[in-house]
């Protein structure tokens, strides 16, 4: 941290927008004791004409203010400065003032309660930076706005603001994760967060439709081009428009399908299969896959050059594992709309139910735990969810054990079977990283959720659990 009155902070103004009268001098007394002139106002109306009028270097506003709020003046601040470094703080984070307030040019965006500390450090790097830039904190609210995403976590903290950064472009972007973390809900909030949000917005699963059959998906057919083709089918980047496609598991994409949507990108036009007319498109492009795609290219499955026309922005979203904190929410989220499906009243769940899941390992992500909840609620009776109907619901559901009914011979000669087809490189690597899941996995739950027991009974620490 810089000492107060440094030159770094002297002749720097900062003005707090904040209606709350004890969050206000406490905050005015800490910026100033940095050596921050910082000008206080209360209204959101008035700290957006002092912005307009006066020199400042930073802006910190509140979300909930009187008259304006804090997200009309990030919005209209940021178009009469975009140089203004803004940096909004609320109580009340949602997935829409998140993603809202990125899209429209907040620097960051920090929830209360936090630590002064941790404000000043983010007040130093936007007078640092000096330019307007993205990002944001999220707190999830089940079946509020215009997001289905769930998390409010650092790592889904990161992911916000790249797609509030992705939504203000039109430049096509490539989602990475693995089986079940969410690509195509977050290709779709690019999408309703973007300019195309009115304009159609097409999924196509490349993995799930035959090679035979892509071709005509993707750009349509003329009547009698192949067998059985017996009238014109309109391809889904023409039904696209102007719109957005998102391209699911593209690494599965055949190698001549590839060149013809190189062809697409480079060119923005399509001809149907069977046809000579040049039909013009301008479907934005969002593509997803949880294959190594650099490795792809290496070996020569993926093209490069296609590779880079879909990588303009590249966004690699977090597993479950690497987001334990936002199980809470993901259950909350999962109860109450399974519940809501069926009509119910969505019943409570035990904490030690929700400590039991943050203690296990996801190999199948978010979509592993939805499974799990929904299981788990059948085993209740839609009664209150208790430990031993969620540790049931796991042990059902959970990935057959490594080995399971083979030897270890079968299940080492499988891998190298595996890595003469291509599939994976590193057997022993793969070998080391199955055991410790497995090993982790029947510690947890051994300790029935325990993290701390399980860790001693391994001889590693809290942390490394």
């Amino acid at each position: 941290m810089r000492k107060a009155g440094t030159s770094f902070c002297m002749g720097t103004r900062v003005l707090l927008i904040e209606a709350d009268a004890s969050v206000a001098i406490a905050l005015k007394k800490a910026l100033e004791a940095e050596g921050y002139g910082t000008v206080l106002v209360t209204r959101g109306g008035e700290g957006l004409a002092r912005a307009k009028d006066e020199p400042f270097d930073v802006v910190i506003t509140a979300l909930k203010l009187p008259g304006l709020s804090g997200l009309e003046v990030v919005r209209q601040l940021h178009l009469a400065k975009r140089q203004l470094p803004i940096i909004m703080m609320t109580a009340f984070g949602t997935t829409d003032s998140a993603i809202e307030a990125t899209r429209h040019g907040a620097f960051d965006y920090i929830t209360k309660p936090f630590e002064i500390p941790a404000l000043l450090t983010v007040v130093a790097q936007a007078v640092a930076r000096g330019q307007p830039a993205s990002g944001n904190v999220y707190l999830a609210q089940p079946f509020h706005g215009k997001s289905r995403i769930v998390g409010s976590g650092p790592a889904m903290q990161k992911l916000y603001k790249e797609i509030g950064r992705a939504a203000r472009t039109s430049l096509n972007v490539l989602i990475c994760g693995k089986t079940g973390s969410g690509k195509e809900l977050v290709a779709h909030a690019i999408h309703q967060y973007s300019d195309r949000a009115d304009e159609p917005f097409i999924a196509v699963n490349c993995a799930a439709i035959p090679d035979t059959l892509l071709e005509s998906e993707l750009f349509g057919h003329e009547r009698g081009a192949f067998t059985n083709a017996e009238a014109r089918r309109i391809g889904c980047f023409e039904q696209t428009k102007g719109g957005s496609i998102f391209l699911d598991e593209i690494g599965d994409l055949p190698l001549a399908t590839q060149v013809k949507l190189l062809r697409v990108l480079q060119e923005k036009y399509i001809q149907r299969v069977g046809g000579n007319e040049k039909i013009a498109v301008e479907a934005r492009i969002l593509a997803a896959t949880h294959q190594d795609l650099d490795t792809a290219r290496r070996e020569k499955r993926f093209r490069e050059d296609l590779f880079y026309r879909l990588s303009a922005i590249t966004i690699t979203l977090p597993s479950l594992n690497q987001r334990l904190e936002d199980i809470p929410e993901l259950v909350s989220f999962f109860v109450q709309r399974l519940c809501a499906e069926s009509g119910i009243v969505a019943p409570p769940i035990q904490p030690e139910a929700i400590e039991f899941l943050q203690g296990q390992i996801w190999e199948g992500n978010v979509r592993q735990l939805e499974n799990v909840i929904g299981h788990a609620l059948l085993l209740a009776g839609w009664h209150p969810i208790r430990l031993a109907d969620v540790q049931q619901a796991c042990a059902t559901t959970r990935r057959t054990a490594i080995v399971g009914n083979r030897t270890i011979g079968d299940y080492v000669t499988d891998l190298f079977l595996k890595a003469q087809q291509g599939q994976i490189k590193d057997v022993r690597g793969r070998i080391l990283e199955d055991m410790e899941r497995e090993l982790f996995t029947l510690a947890i739950r051994a300790a029935q959720g325990n993290q701390t027991k399980a860790a001693r009974w391994l001889g590693v620490t809290r942390r490394t659990m």
